[in-house]
């Protein structure tokens, strides 16, 4: 049993693994079991470590789109090529992701491993789940936040919650990497609980959850998040691979046209409901301009048409949700 007392190191380590086959462990879980006797008190040891992850993947993943960002060379595959990101914008993003990082999810992260090991969440345990029992665990979670984040992100939309609080994830019709979180705190704490309600509504359930396959959730969603958000799509990029999975392709056609696509993973709620209809469109027109023959510039020409037509559209639709005015179906 997890305890909130400060012991020493001996007194920790008989407490937590004194029955623990130290032997049979692997160079991961005996690092583990390093930290949580290193620290000294099971709490702080897990909301440090989990904060710091957070932070390590978020922008250790947003490191390298800034730096393809700054190479001309990767402009080929930019979808919205004419919208480079600034340092200035880089650093405004930041300074306000690192704002909601502290005020918002810095308490979440925190309260959030206490409460799942009140109802049966193992942290400081050893050894691990293997694969097997974490690989439906972690699939559980994408299905979860998917369908959470489409039906919140739509309410998102709706007058008074975009003009107050989602209009700010919206500055930039062409996102890059680091505005993933760049959001309202409100967004940030509404989107967030769909990341971790899933785990806690599986340890509720199920039990034997382990907060390892957390943290490999968490890593998976804030490599999504930010890849969705980078404004690149390569060959090799996911959704080229995976049929149904979102992508920055998928994405960065709600921040241009501000309707249509609201999933995060998964490309499965827009096509059934309907709001994706705007995109096929786009991307069949874009197809059609593929399929005419035309050389390079011409189609460059006629796609950053398309892309201007579509932004305005999606400036006058914005208008309308700031105004009160009921949009058509989205």
């Amino acid at each position: 049993m997890a305890t909130n007392a400060t012991f020493s190191a001996p007194q920790l380590f008989e407490t937590l693994y004194g029955a623990t086959d130290l032997a049979a462990l692997n160079w991961f879980e005996k690092q583990w079991v390093a930290w949580y006797i290193w620290i000294g008190n099971p709490v702080i040891a897990t909301g440090l470590m989990s904060f710091l992850l957070h932070e390590f993947v978020y922008f250790g993943r947003c490191i390298p789109w800034i730096i393809i960002d700054a190479i001309p060379y990767f402009r080929r595959w930019k979808l919205q090529p004419n919208k480079i990101p600034t340092p200035k914008e880089q650093w405004e993003c930041t300074k306000q992701v690192l704002f909601s990082h502290f005020t918002i999810e810095l308490p979440a992260i925190w309260l959030f491993h206490p409460m799942a090991e009140s109802i049966g969440m193992a942290t400081y345990q050893v050894p691990f789940p293997d694969w097997r029992t974490m690989l439906p665990q972690v699939a559980f979670c994408f299905v979860f936040e998917d369908f959470f984040h489409y039906v919140a992100h739509q309410a998102l939309h709706y007058g008074p919650l975009y003009k107050h609080i989602h209009k700010i994830h919206h500055k930039y019709s062409a996102p890059f990497g680091l505005a993933a979180e760049y959001a309202h705190p409100a967004e940030v704490f509404i989107l967030g609980t769909g990341t971790i309600a899933g785990p806690l509504l599986y340890c509720f359930f199920f039990g034997n959850l382990h907060i390892v396959t957390v943290y490999i959730w968490i890593t998976l969603r804030l490599f999504q998040a930010i890849d969705s958000h980078s404004g690149y799509d390569f060959p090799w990029s996911l959704q080229h691979i995976v049929p149904f999975w979102s992508g920055a392709e998928h994405h960065d056609f709600h921040h241009m046209a501000f309707t249509n696509n609201f999933s995060t993973s998964f490309r499965w709620c827009d096509r059934l409901f309907g709001t994706d209809t705007k995109y096929q469109e786009y991307r069949a027109r874009v197809k059609a301009m593929k399929t005419k023959g035309a050389n390079k510039e011409d189609f460059q020409r006629m796609e950053k048409k398309l892309m201007e037509e579509v932004e305005k559209e999606g400036q006058i639709a914005e208008r309308e949700v700031e105004n009160g005015v009921k949009a058509k179906k989205q």
